[in-house]
């Protein structure tokens, strides 16, 4: 419900942009992020305008290249993106978020029960057995032989 206290808890008109992290989320997503390895060159690049960043390209859904110039460069991020997807470190961070939504809405931190409609089933129906044994057959061989190709 959107009381006076809940506005003020919501408002992203400070914000350079809106997809931008407060301090408060910020400090629910710092612990997640894994140091710096050591040895070898320093990190040169600020974490946080790197969420900042992957969350401006995630929420607008904008292409890499029309990463806005006040971010850090579109190589850093993908290359972050990839990194942290790769180590478990965006697993980890949904998961800390996952944990601390269910326990501000005064919830047990994972659920005890599941519901599962008759869709549900049906749709897990079709994937089954038949539709993994092709994804998983080699590839057959053209009988047609190429022209440029001897």
């Amino acid at each position: 419900m959107w009381t006076t206290e809940n506005r003020g808890r919501y408002d992203r008109s400070r914000l350079r942009y809106p997809s931008d992290l407060t301090d408060a989320e910020w400090s629910l997503v710092e612990p997640q992020i894994p140091p710096a390895k050591r040895g070898g060159n320093r990190r040169h690049v600020d974490v946080r305008e790197v969420v900042n960043g992957l969350m401006y390209v995630l929420s607008t859904g904008c292409q890499w290249r029309a990463v806005p110039k006040d971010l850090p460069a579109r190589s850093t991020l993908f290359d972050y993106l990839d990194l942290w997807s790769w180590d478990g470190t965006l697993d980890r961070i949904h998961h800390a978020l996952y944990v601390a939504c269910r326990e501000q809405g005064e919830r047990e931190a994972s659920p005890t029960a599941a519901i599962i409609d008759s869709q549900s089933v049906k749709s897990a129906e079709k994937g089954g057995p038949g539709s993994i044994r092709t994804a998983t057959m080699r590839a057959r061989r053209s009988r047609a032989r190429s022209g440029t190709c001897w």
